[in-house]
């Protein structure tokens, strides 16, 4: 066995801490940084939260003054709103605060015409209903839980399922949809075995069996499956169940002004740090080595947090400014003018990794005049185009299915091999596969699903 040591020379890529957090917060979503940074205020003493002043204000206000002036959109933020007299009422000043659907089941228990005691009983089924507004108990758990007998308990049921919304205090789904249609005022035996054993039937479109099994007409039973599917499966759609929502919060706003567009980041979406003078003074006054050892960690660490949030925002500016490059079309006359784009595309123009661009555009929006825009959405393969060669958007391919499918006659619905046939016809070169692939993409169902009687 031969013993002995060899020098060789590779290339490694050892990622430090640092680059690590730069990397997290390039991919993180305008919400995910706020919760970080205010995370990293708490925990980092050295960090400080930057105030602007009047002057800052003023300054500002006269940087971008042509800009501001021209913008169809208001920024409510919590930073950037000041008070004027002169200015209209705020609208925020007339939104009441959320009801919640337990309210307001609570306040038409209160109204009704019983006594105290079924009122107490209602009152303990209505904090049992769950955030879809179905009752998670059943009647024997009630019945044991209070100590009452299964009549009152059942008129108690009753008395939750009458009141509104519609559907309320229902178990499952059938008889949620049974509560409506008898609010509805309709008794018809048909309507209640189709939703007791052909709800599937109806999703996929199997009137004719539903008419033979019930031996009615084709088309009774299509009208019996229409009226089933106004029904709202979900009673508690509408009412604030306690679940917080995320308001999306765009990255940047783009404005186009004297047939120029301009990118505008949102500096609201973190704090505006800065690091605290008292713990410069510790580094040069304090003789303690751990104190001064421990101070300068923390500041190493709060000023890379500074410079990685500024990174991050000069990267999506850059992003966004390339994307604005290319999609000038999309921006001036809309989404049929989206041309194919992808990351690679993006990454080797700007000289930058496709994971770069990838973790830029993650979970981050964009404001435009045409609303908020997801800038992933922007991303799209192309097809070629058989007569000249260019390619388009799966996007348009998409639209243009969609058309297809409203303008077609119900009664004899367009199959994915005359789709294709017909966009074929318009110069893509497109297969059958592909149309089915991009029609289950935006939810429609088959011919055969979408067929009328």
């Amino acid at each position: 066995m031969d013993f002995g040591l060899n020098l060789t020379q590779e290339q490694k890529l050892v990622m430090t801490q640092e680059m690590q957090l730069s990397v997290k917060l390039l991919q993180m979503s305008s919400f995910e940084l706020q919760e970080y940074v205010e995370k990293e205020i708490q925990e980092n003493p050295v960090l400080d939260v930057k105030e602007s002043n009047v002057n800052e204000i003023e300054k500002d206000k006269l940087d971008y003054k042509e800009i501001i002036k021209n913008l169809d959109f208001d920024n409510y933020s919590h930073h950037s709103y000041e008070k004027n007299d002169d200015n209209e009422v705020s609208p925020f000043n007339f939104i009441s605060e959320k009801k919640s659907l337990k309210e307001y089941l609570k306040d038409q228990i209160r109204d009704l015409d019983e006594n105290d005691y079924v009122k107490a009983i209602c009152l303990y089924i209505a904090e049992n209903i769950d955030t879809k507004g179905y009752l998670v108990l059943e009647n024997r758990e009630i019945e044991e839980e209070l100590k009452i007998s299964e009549e009152l308990t059942a008129h108690c049921v009753n008395v939750i399922q009458d009141l509104e919304p519609y559907g309320i205090g229902a178990r499952n789904l059938a008889e949620c949809l049974k509560i409506q249609i008898r609010q509805k005022g309709m008794d018809d035996e048909n309507i209640f075995i189709i939703i007791d054993k052909y709800l599937e039937m109806i999703a996929e479109n199997k009137y004719n069996i539903i008419a033979k099994e019930l031996n009615i007409d084709v088309k009774q039973a299509q009208e019996y499956g229409d009226l089933i599917k106004t029904l709202d499966p979900k009673p508690s759609r509408g009412f604030y169940t306690g679940e917080d929502v995320r308001y999306i919060t765009p990255d940047a706003y783009i404005k186009k002004i004297d047939n120029e567009y301009y990118i505008i980041m949102n500096d609201d979406l973190a704090p505006r740090l800065t690091i605290n003078a008292m713990y410069k003074d510790i580094i040069n006054k304090e003789n303690d080595k751990d104190a001064v050892s421990y101070v300068k960690e923390k500041l190493n660490s709060a000023l890379f947090l500074i410079k990685s949030i500024q990174h991050r925002k000069s990267t999506i500016y850059r992003v966004i400014e390339k994307i604005l490059e290319l999609q000038r079309d999309y921006f001036d006359y809309g989404e049929s003018y989206l041309k194919p784009m992808t990351l690679k595309e993006i990454a080797d123009s700007m000289q930058m990794h496709e994971s770069t661009i990838s973790r830029a555009i993650r979970d981050k929006y964009i404001y435009t005049s045409r609303g908020t825009i997801k800038i992933k959405d922007l991303f799209t393969t192309g097809i070629l185009r058989g007569f000249n060669g260019e390619n388009v958007s799966a996007l348009i391919i998409k639209n243009n299915i969609k058309e297809m499918i409203d303008e077609e006659d119900r009664e004899k619905p367009l199959s994915d091999q005359k789709i294709c046939d017909l966009i074929n016809e318009q110069g893509m070169n497109i297969s059958r596969r592909t149309v089915a692939k991009y029609r289950e993409e935006m939810g429609i169902k088959s011919s055969k699903g979408r067929k009328r009687f």
